[in-house]
C-alpha cells in the first residue's frame, strides 16, 4: 500500500512483541538531518514505547545514504544487537545521483539481510520533494522511523 494511502504510525500496539530485553543498534545519516534527526526521534521514542531501555539503543552516525551500508555492516559484525535499522532521507535533485545512491544503499542492504545473522532493517527515504520527506518524517503521513521501530521488533522476534 502507498505511503499517501496509509500513515505510517498506523500499528495495533498489541501485535507487536515486548522489546524490553531486546537491543538494537541505528545508524543514520547526517545528510538531510532535518528529516534524519525527526526519523531518529520516532524510532527511539517507538523502541522505548515497546519496552526497550535506553541503554539498549545505540545510535551511530555517518555522513550520507552510501555510508549507511558500511554503519549497518560494522553492527551486525561487533554489536549484539537484535536488529539494526538504518535511517536516512534521499531527495531527488538535478541528476542521476539520487538514483544511484537509492540503488545502491538498496543493494546493498538488500545483500547485508540475505547473509546477516540478524535483521537490518531499511529505513531509507526516497523522496521527490523536501515536503514528501517531512511528510514521512513525522508529518501528515505519521514517521517512518517509528515504523522501522516496529518493523525491527517483530524481525528480531522472528
Amino acid at each position: 500500500m502507498a505511503t499517501a494511502l496509509h500513515n505510517l504510525n498506523d500499528y495495533d500496539f498489541s501485535q507487536v512483541p515486548d522489546a524490553s530485553n531486546m537491543c538494537f543498534g541505528i545508524v543514520v545519516a547526517e545528510w538531510n538531518h532535518e528529516i534524519t534527526g525527526a526519523l531518529l526521534e520516532g524510532c527511539v521514542s517507538t523502541l522505548k514505547d515497546h519496552g526497550t531501555l535506553p541503554e539498549n539503543i545505540h545510535v551511530k552516525t555517518v555522513p550520507g545514504s552510501f555510508e549507511l551500508i558500511y554503519g549497518a555492516h560494522q553492527m551486525c559484525l561487533n554489536g549484539g544487537y537484535d536488529a539494526v535499522i538504518i535511517l536516512g532521507s534521499v531527495i531527488r535533485g538535478e541528476t542521476p545521483h539520487f538514483d544511484y545512491i537509492c540503488q545502491g544503499v538498496t543493494y546493498g542492504i538488500a545483500r547485508l539481510n540475505a547473509k546477516s545473522e540478524i535483521p537490518v532493517v531499511y529505513g531509507l527515504l526516497t523522496t521527490d520533494t523536501l515536503e514528501q520527506a517531512q511528510d514521512r518524517a513525522g508529518g501528515k503521513l505519521g514517521n517512518k522511523g517509528s515504523e522501522c521501530a516496529v518493523v525491527a521488533i517483530k524481525m528480531a522476534k522472528f
